[in-house]
């Protein structure tokens, strides 16, 4: 198992004992949607771990299905799924077009949905689905998930809508992951900081005058010094011919 899987396994192990102790939290207003939480992280983010929580808005029924589907435009390589107590996973894949390219080789093959079946999220409660991406997608700045939640009274609440800037949330909207910029850089530098092309480092224009100034001040002290002295030493001369 390379050091890669193995940390992948930590996380998961971690977040399994998580979900152990946390399921069936009673949930939020009946209001809430299925997330994915955390909703934002950077885009170089080497915790890749990430819960779909999915919250019960029905009085009477129960939740008895989860479905995830992955985008296949901005793929997600691979998966590993945290055992949830009750609960069975199972992960399909897609194969791509074009393959992505990484230093460990071609992928070929990618996730394109994980479902979960047998346990129940009882009115009024919640369940987080933890599963850790093997990758980001690159070349965009979100990724959007699409769920489906069965309930067992028959009813699908199909949580694939997609919010749009400047119009109201829609009624079922889908999970979105936000891509952040990447750790430790900075967007839109000032021009004044690319002013110094050579990267030496530059003074303000006020520590500038001052250096002027106090070189000129010497210059002219100097000058003054080198008079005084020269009319010391006439004198001198002048004084030994009278004596003489």
């Amino acid at each position: 198992m390379s050091k890669h899987l193995k940390t992948r396994s930590h996380r998961v192990a971690a977040a399994t004992a998580l979900a152990a102790t946390t399921v069936l939290l009673v949930a939020g207003p009946a209001s809430a949607h299925v997330t994915v939480q955390p909703s934002s992280v950077a885009k170089d983010a080497t915790d890749q771990t990430f819960a779909f929580r999915v919250p019960n808005e029905d009085d009477k029924a129960s939740t008895v299905k989860v479905e995830v589907d992955f985008p296949t435009d901005h793929p997600v390589p691979s998966a590993l799924v945290a055992p949830v107590p009750g609960w069975t996973d199972q992960i399909q894949t897609t194969k791509l077009a074009t393959p992505i390219h990484t230093d460990d080789g071609d992928i070929t093959d990618v996730v394109s949905q994980v479902v979960w079946t047998g346990g129940q999220i009882a009115p009024g409660h919640y369940q987080d689905f933890t599963v850790d991406l093997g990758a980001l997608p690159t070349g965009t700045d979100k990724v959007v998930f699409k769920a489906l939640q069965t309930y067992n009274n028959g009813n699908i609440v199909r949580w694939i809508e997609e919010s749009k800037d400047g119009q109201p949330e829609p009624q079922h909207p889908a999970p979105v992951l936000e891509l952040t910029a990447a750790e430790g850089t900075t967007a839109n530098p000032s021009p004044a900081a690319n002013s110094n092309p050579t990267g030496n480092p530059t003074s303000t224009p006020t520590a500038a005058a001052k250096t002027d100034s106090s070189d000129s001040t010497a210059r002219t002290l100097g000058i003054v010094g080198i008079v005084v002295g020269l009319a010391g030493a006439l004198a001198a001369v002048l004084g030994r011919r009278r004596t003489a």
